[in-house]
């Protein structure tokens, strides 16, 4: 269970400072011996604009994102509010109830197969997406789900081409330069084959991505597909744009 927008509006984003307290929470964190690749800080990204509503999105040490979920006057508001969500995700993931356990996998793995209508033989046989995925858990067995969403290792042949859907849903790891291009280039040579295809995936993954962060959902997926496309279309002729 994550915490939704519904459960922090009440709560005022100036009531505590916490920008300071997630920074604060994740430096902890590091000095109880988490291990923390890229160290513990915390990275604000605001979406420019030259007018409110201001959009700001925090990623975490551990490759979580979340987003502004209120109407922010001012950039400040936009990223108390990120760090407001963000900060109480971090604090419930934290709870022994949250930590990875047999009962936990099982739940899990039931769910994926629910979700993406696969078999109990897919889960047991770890060269398919979902038996992957529970390799990955048992292999992280008394962790807490943020530590597991930031040592999610790449897989780019078995997790992001063959079953994006599974990795996808359950884990937000940062990806890095390499496969983020090489995705990129994916979209680019989809949008020579269809063109329009390219624009009208950009489109939606834009509205899903604001949909979640009003939701206060985790963002990971969304924003580093958005990136990708935002990459893609960029490369010179990728878009058509009389389609």
């Amino acid at each position: 269970m994550i915490l939704f927008a519904s459960d922090l509006r009440s709560i005022p984003v100036s009531a505590v400072n916490v920008v300071e307290a997630l920074q604060e929470f994740w430096q902890m964190k590091q000095s109880r011996g988490a291990d923390l690749k890229n160290g513990a800080l915390v990275v604000y990204e605001m979406v420019p604009s030259n007018s409110p509503p201001y959009v700001c999105y925090v990623t975490l040490p551990g490759g979580s994102c979340f987003g502004s979920f209120q109407f922010c006057p001012t950039k400040a508001e936009a990223r108390r509010s990120a760090a407001k969500i963000a900060l109480m995700n971090s604090v419930f993931n934290e709870h022994p109830s949250r930590r990875i356990t047999d009962e936990f996998i099982e739940k899990s793995v039931s769910e994926a197969l629910a979700s993406f209508n696969g078999n109990r033989e897919e889960a047991d046989n770890p060269n398919t997406g979902i038996g992957a995925f529970r390799f990955m858990l048992e292999s992280n067995k008394g962790k807490s789900m943020l530590e597991f969403q930031g040592r999610v290792p790449a897989r780019p042949s078995r997790g992001l081409r063959a079953v994006p859907e599974v990795l996808a849903h359950y884990s937000h790891r940062a990806l890095d330069d390499d496969i983020r291009n090489q995705m990129a280039m994916d979209w680019v040579n989809r949008e020579q084959s269809s063109p329009g295809a390219l624009s009208r995936e950009l489109a939606s993954t834009e509205r899903e991505l604001d949909e979640a962060r009003l939701a206060g959902k985790e963002l990971r997926f969304h924003k580093e597909k958005k990136d990708i496309l935002m990459l893609a279309a960029g490369q010179p002729g990728s878009l058509h744009p009389n389609c």
